[in-house]
């Protein structure tokens, strides 16, 4: 089955662009989008889950935060390629 859905031209322009620069049609990217959309959420997790994870006693979050948080961020950033 086919649909048809309309993008105003900007709209249009920038997911043509974003597509093209993952290597893939408009149409796929379109697919993809809806198919992240539609996934069912996780379930929560209780936060319990998460107490004493990283207690190697060496940890004060009071004095690191900024370092932890750049650390983080550097991560995520080098994770995904940028």
């Amino acid at each position: 089955m086919r649909t048809m859905i309309i993008l105003n031209d900007n709209q249009h322009a920038l997911a043509k662009r974003k597509a093209a620069q993952q290597g893939i049609s408009l149409s796929e990217y379109i697919r993809r989008l809806v198919d992240r959309d539609l996934e069912e959420d996780a379930p929560a997790q209780s936060i319990t889950a998460l107490f004493g994870l990283f207690d190697d006693g060496g940890s004060n979050i009071r004095k690191n935060k900024h370092q932890m948080i750049g650390e983080a961020i550097d991560k995520i950033y080098a994770d995904k390629g940028l």
